[in-house]
C-alpha cells in the first residue's frame, strides 16, 4: 500500500489531491487504531439510539412491514467495534421485514479484514429482504471488496435500480440511488418500469438525491406515496447544543439529521453510527431507525395538499 495516495482507488469523483493528503496522513496517525480504543473509554462512547416511526404510507389490503436503517458504519480506526455491535445488536432485536443499509461502510481502506467484519454484522440481524446503497467513502476505495461482502451476507445492491416486495403483492417497491456527489445518481433509470407500486422506500446514501427522486416519482402514474431514508450528514458529527456547525452538502444542510416531510416522501436523515476524520461525536450520538410501515388514511392526502 502506497504511504500517499492523491486519487481513489474506486469509480468515485471529487477525491482532490488534499483529501489524499489528508487520507494518507491519517493512516500513519491512526495507525493501530487507537483512536477508536481511546474513544471508546469515555462513558456513553459506545451508546446507539434507536429512532422510531409509524408512517401511514401503505395501500390498503397490505400487512403492515417493520423496516430497519443504519448508516455511515465506518469500520475503520475511529469506530470502536463495541459501538459497531450495539447497533446491529438493536436492529437483530426487532424483527424486521427489510433492512436498509446506507453507505460508507468504511473509513480510509477497504480491506479482507474490514469486509469480514462487515458481512458478520449483517448476518446478525434477521430480514426476509437486505438492501444496500454506496456512500461517497465506499466509491473511493476499492469499493467490489465492499459489494462482495454485502452480496455475502445476503444484500442486494440498488445502484440506480429498484426492487418490488413480493410479500405486498407488488404493491410496495424499494429504489436505490447511487450515491449523489461521487457517484452517478439516475433516479429516472432506477424508478424505469415501475409502475405499479402504490408505496415507494427510496435509499440513497446523502439528502442531495432527494430532489432527484421527488421528480422521479412524481412523474410516475398514480398517487405512491414513499419514504426517503439517506445518511451522510452524521448530524454535523461534532455539533452544538443549538444544532449542527458544519453539515456536507446543499440538501445536507437544510435537513442535517430527523425527520421531515416532502411530499410525496416522509424524509429520514440519520445521524449514522461510525466516527470518520475526528474520532469523537458530540450532541450527534449514533442512531439506527426502525420504522413501523402501516396503511395510510387517503383523507390525509387532500389536507396535506391544502397546507402546501
Amino acid at each position: 500500500m502506497p504511504l500517499l495516495r492523491l486519487a481513489a482507488e474506486g469509480r468515485g469523483a471529487h477525491y482532490s489531491p488534499l483529501r489524499g493528503v489528508i487520507e494518507s496522513s491519517l493512516r500513519v496517525a491512526y495507525h493501530g487504531d487507537w483512536p477508536a480504543a481511546l474513544w471508546q473509554t469515555f462513558p456513553q462512547s459506545c451508546r446507539v439510539t434507536c429512532v422510531r416511526r409509524t408512517l401511514g404510507i401503505l395501500p390498503a389490503g397490505v400487512h403492515p412491514l417493520r423496516v430497519g436503517f443504519i448508516s455511515d458504519i465506518h469500520v475503520g480506526p475511529t469506530t470502536p467495534f463495541p459501538l459497531l455491535d450495539a447497533a446491529f445488536e438493536c436492529l437483530a432485536r426487532e424483527a424486521l421485514d427489510v433492512l436498509l443499509l446506507g453507505g460508507d461502510y468504511v473509513f480510509l481502506d477497504a480491506t479482507e479484514e474490514k469486509a469480514t467484519i462487515l458481512s458478520a454484522l449483517i448476518r446478525r440481524v434477521p430480514s426476509a429482504r437486505k438492501f444496500a446503497v454506496l456512500g461517497n467513502h465506499d466509491l473511493w476505495t476499492r469499493h467490489a471488496i465492499i459489494e462482495a461482502a454485502l452480496r455475502r451476507a445476503g444484500v442486494e445492491i440498488l445502484d440506480n435500480a429498484h426492487a418490488v416486495l413480493e410479500s405486498t403483492n407488488g404493491a410496495v417497491a424499494v429504489v436505490g440511488l447511487d450515491e449523489p456527489w461521487t457517484g452517478a445518481l439516475d433516479a429516472e433509470r432506477a424508478v424505469r418500469d415501475l409502475s405499479g407500486p402504490q408505496a415507494i422506500i427510496v435509499l440513497c446514501h446523502s439528502p442531495d438525491g432527494l430532489p432527484d427522486a421527488v421528480r422521479a416519482v412524481g412523474a410516475m402514474s398514480g398517487s405512491a406515496r414513499g419514504l426517503y431514508v439517506c445518511g451522510h450528514t452524521h448530524g454535523g458529527h461534532v455539533a452544538t447544543p443549538w444544532g449542527p456547525v458544519i453539515v456536507p452538502g446543499r440538501w445536507g444542510k437544510r435537513y442535517p439529521h430527523g425527520f421531515h416531510r416532502v411530499p410525496p416522501f416522509d424524509v429520514h436523515v440519520s445521524r449514522g453510527v461510525g466516527g470518520v476524520e475526528v474520532p469523537i461525536r458530540a450532541y450527534a450520538a449514533p442512531e439506527v431507525a426502525v420504522f413501523d410501515l402501516v396503511g395510510f388514511d387517503p383523507r390525509s392526502i387532500g389536507e396535506e395538499r391544502s397546507r402546501s
